[in-house]
């Protein structure tokens, strides 16, 4: 429970020390979640898996400098039995004015883990805005350990 009360702590930190600039956005977002699982079942090799699930937010889109801008996120996953807690941190980047690549750290709280309830995964992101408020996104999240799977996210976002 102390790693977790850490990464609120850490998330919370983040988020107020950039909401003292100007340029913040604030919206939600959720969509489709994919999650890819191997599972090694004894001689027979890997058995791929695929399982269905859901997500929804809130990110925060603070405007640096040059097209760059900082964009941390708090998302609920939930996937068949499995929910957990998402923060992403990521750096985005305007590749043109609607068409956006973000990348970063993914923070990860699982509450069905008996044990190593924290995770860290990466994940890379494109974001397309059809008007200034709406956009549409997609990510891939990779895990790395045996435990953590891979996952794609399809969605909306809304910006308030």
């Amino acid at each position: 429970m102390s790693k977790f009360l850490t990464f609120i702590i850490f998330f919370g930190f983040i988020t107020c020390n950039l909401n003292a600039q100007k340029q913040a956005e604030f919206g939600v977002k959720g969509g489709l979640n994919l999650t890819f699982i191997k599972v090694v079942e004894g001689g027979f090799g890997t058995n791929p898996a695929t399982e269905v699930g859901y997500y929804g937010g809130v990110f925060v889109d603070f405007k640096i400098d040059n097209g760059f801008h900082i964009q941390p996120e708090l998302l609920y996953i939930g996937i068949s039995d499995f929910r957990f807690l998402n923060a992403p941190i990521y750096l985005k980047y305007d590749i043109e004015n609607n068409f956006h690549i973000l990348i970063g750290p993914s923070l990860n709280y699982f509450f069905d883990f008996f044990v190593n309830k924290f995770k860290v995964r990466a994940d890379l992101s494109i974001a397309y805005d059809f008007t200034s408020q709406l956009n549409i996104h997609m990510k891939y999240t990779i895990g790395f350990q045996e435990i953590t799977p891979n996952g794609l996210f399809l969605g909306l976002g809304y910006r308030l």
